[in-house]
């Protein structure tokens, strides 16, 4: 067992009376004093802090940044505007997903990526190399990891507690846009108006010398009561919001199209491609893939990741779910999974076999509760 890695908050989570467990590699603060669903509940009431800083923040640089990420991800990266940025996806010559991640156009003339924590080695390893074979074909492009702290902060009171300390006004930010920006003082931070929770919130990238001051002011803030937040309930928000955890309900053998991400495939790319696993995820979009990830919504005992999904007679199988939880906000029990795409539709009745128990569920929309993502009308 290799040693577990630990962000630059892993001292501060101790302080705060975090509990610490072992997560894509490193050790992580899996809930805090409060329960999970009083913290999930604080997150949808109010605002969270969630310390993401071991993700992989990447920037790169050179006027070819644009053709060297879409060598490797489906989305159009050419059609972001100035701080505009997209959620896309590695991609592999199979047709699956390596990893999702977020690629941020910036003002300042790079790219700013952030993709997963557990895909932390190969996403590196696999850009590097790219870069390579970029550079000896001659393309302007070069590489950088950003030694940065990563923050969320989540929820609907966040922008009462950051405005106060920002020195633009967060109206400006919609969904999926960035900004360098000073925060209580802190030069050289980076904004990004997004997030896994589905509410309205920001990612922040700050100096590792800023962050425990920055967390300490935030979590003083007298406009909010503001809470550091765990694994735990980061898994059942993102979950209520309809959100993959890559490992979980989206791997290296899932395709944008069976995964229900097709829409993160830009136009272009479809008529032109030129991302690895093309003519695979191609040919799906056109002729349907056989299976497809949907939501479920059920009682009773929950479907938990691995549960077998049968269809209504509960004799024929047909999916498996990926990830499952009761949730704390609807109060009954909520899944996702991969199903035969003949039964995905909405409403579509199932059969689940927990712990040799059959289970009634239902197909359902998602996300389960809806986003409250800032975008002004």
């Amino acid at each position: 067992q290799s040693e577990l890695k630990r962000t630059c908050l892993y001292n501060f989570h101790l302080a705060q009376g975090g509990k610490m467990v072992p997560f894509a590699g490193w050790e992580m603060p899996v809930q805090y004093k409060d329960s999970i669903s009083a913290s999930h509940h604080h997150v949808r009431n109010a605002v969270g802090i969630f310390d993401v800083s071991h993700m992989l923040q990447t920037r790169v640089d050179g006027k070819d940044r644009v053709k060297f990420i879409e060598s490797m991800v489906v989305g159009d990266i050419q059609v972001l505007n100035s701080n505009q940025g997209t959620l896309t996806l590695f991609t592999n010559d199979a047709g699956g997903i390596n990893d999702d991640l977020i690629v941020n156009n910036t003002e300042e003339g790079y790219l700013y990526i952030v993709s997963n924590a557990g895909c932390r080695d190969t996403d590196y390893a696999n850009m590097k190399k790219r870069i390579e074979e970029c550079q000896k074909e001659g393309l302007d492009v070069k590489l950088e990891i950003v030694e940065k702290a990563l923050i969320a902060v989540q929820g609907p009171q966040m922008t009462s507690i950051l405005q106060p300390g920002l020195d633009f006004d967060l109206k400006t930010l919609p969904f999926m846009t960035n900004k360098e920006a000073k925060i209580f003082g802190i030069p050289d931070c980076r904004v990004t108006r997004c997030g896994y929770t589905g509410e309205d919130g920001v990612e922040i990238s700050v100096e590792i010398k800023s962050i425990e001051g920055l967390l300490e002011t935030l979590l003083k803030s007298t406009e909010a009561e503001v809470k550091m937040i765990g694994l735990g309930a980061r898994d059942s928000l993102r979950l209520e919001a309809g959100l993959c955890l890559y490992g979980s309900d989206i791997d290296r053998t899932t395709s944008p199209v069976e995964a229900t991400l097709a829409w993160t495939i830009g136009k272009r790319r479809r008529q032109e491609g030129g991302f690895p696993g093309d003519k695979f995820i191609l040919d799906q979009l056109k002729n349907k893939a056989s299976k497809k990830r949907v939501g479920f919504t059920s009682a009773g005992p929950p479907a938990r990741g691995g549960t077998i999904i049968f269809d209504e007679s509960g004799k024929k199988k047909i999916g498996k779910i990926t990830s499952g939880i009761p949730s704390p906000t609807l109060k009954t029990n909520v899944a996702m999974g991969y199903i035969d795409t003949p039964y995905g539709k909405n409403g579509t009745k199932v059969v689940f076999d927990v712990r040799n128990k059959k289970i009634d569920g239902v197909v359902a929309k998602m996300p389960f509760v809806p986003a409250k993502y800032y975008i002004p009308k």
